[in-house]
């Protein structure tokens, strides 16, 4: 293990003990959620960041992420969203969604342990991280639809 590694490995063990000993690790409910993009539906399992505590904790320390595996995180109400990557040593996707559910902006492979803010650039209601490369892979691109609940009718 390296140097890094190993500074990674210690300050994962920090973090999980501190949140063992305050309010504990976040769990997130698992939920399908597909985005229609040229026609094709792809497919997700998605991890749901609903309060702000899982909001905060995000996928923060994660090793792997499954392939067809993401977070959406959803806010109150619709408004500007702002992310990092503090402590998320995963390289992620990050789309972020309108309360219709259409992607507005789409920021790919962001870079691990970065403190720089990335901007939603308008109002949102939610933000999907997926592994790097994602968005790539299945030609999503802003005018996708992202088809979840969340965005249903009655929110």
């Amino acid at each position: 293990m390296t140097g890094r590694g190993r500074l990674l490995a210690i300050l994962a063990i920090v973090f999980l003990a501190a949140a063992a000993q305050g309010q504990g690790l976040q769990t997130f409910d698992v939920e399908p959620l597909e985005i229609e993009s040229g026609g094709v539906r792809h497919q997700l399992t998605v991890e749901m960041a609903l309060t702000p505590a899982q909001q905060m904790q995000g996928l923060m320390f994660r090793q792997t992420m499954e392939g067809d595996a993401g977070m959406l995180f959803v806010h109150e109400r619709v408004r500007y969203a702002g992310m990092w990557m503090r402590n998320t040593i995963l390289p992620l996707d990050m789309l972020f969604i309108e309360e219709t559910g259409r992607i507005s902006h789409i920021v790919e492979r962001t870079v691990p342990q970065s403190l720089e803010t990335i901007s939603s650039r308008g109002p949102v209601l939610a933000v999907l991280e997926l592994n790097a490369g994602t968005v790539a892979r299945l030609g999503i691109g802003v005018g996708d639809r992202v088809l979840h609940p969340a965005f249903g009718a009655g929110r």
